[in-house]
């Protein structure tokens, strides 16, 4: 049987490159966004789509009991889903910030925690998230992103040494630059100056092979014009 790998929160990013990925490993990839339409677009063979609200908990575990009854247990599972504005402090819409929260952090508990559950009856698996610069740097203006991503992060680091005896790997990548993208191409004076969609998802694909007796829980990528 494949290997199952779901990407929750997905797009036409970074997603849709590890999905072509992964296809191309021989898996048996899964969607997961709020907006399935969004998903349809982007063309990709051989994936399955569900639609879900990652932050609400019964919607979580309902896209899990429907992948295990329809395809399997998954053995691989990574969490893209965040909610990004940003503006002055004394600005900030106490009920957007929330939202922010709920969808950048806590849908990532919601889903390591069902991911967690058919893993730990495999006795294997991987549990990625998916970072950014405000991971580890507050920038001004962006304090609704900084707190889902630090919490992100630190959801990250407690349940990898939690469960990485277990035999389940879980790597936090923090992605610090802008990704290319359609919309977003780097100046011809300035080539490779933003992340690779497609290099990001081989390095997922790098740690992912990682044996096990030499582990990485976290690390950052970033164009090599980027400042740090």
């Amino acid at each position: 049987m494949a290997t199952i790998a779901l990407i929750v929160g997905a797009g036409s990013g970074l997603s849709a490159s590890l999905a072509r990925l992964f296809v191309a490993e021989g898996m048996t990839v899964v969607l997961a966004a709020r907006q399935t339409d969004k998903l349809s677009a982007l063309s990709l063979n051989r994936v399955i789509s569900f639609a879900v609200d990652a932050s609400q908990p019964s919607e979580v575990n309902h896209l899990f009991e429907q992948i295990e009854q329809q395809i399997g247990t998954p053995e691989i599972v990574v969490y893209n889903a965040a909610w990004r504005f940003s503006g002055p402090l004394i600005e900030l819409d106490p009920t957007e910030v929330a939202k922010a929260i709920d969808i950048t952090a806590y849908g990532g508990f919601l889903v390591a925690q069902a991911a967690a559950r058919g893993m730990l009856k495999l006795g294997k698996g991987a549990i990625f998230f998916t970072g950014a610069s405000a991971s580890v740097k507050g920038y001004p203006r962006s304090a609704p992103f900084a707190m889902g991503k630090f919490a992100l992060r630190g959801l990250a680091q407690s349940i990898a040494r939690e469960l990485a005896p277990q035999n389940i790997h879980v790597a936090h990548f923090v992605i610090d630059g802008a990704i290319r993208s359609a919309t977003r191409v780097e100046p011809t004076d300035k080539p490779d100056s933003f992340l690779d969609p497609e290099a990001i998802a081989q390095t997922y694909l790098n740690i992912l092979r990682q044996p096990r007796s030499a582990w990485t829980w976290e690390i950052e990528l970033r164009p090599w014009t980027e400042q740090f």
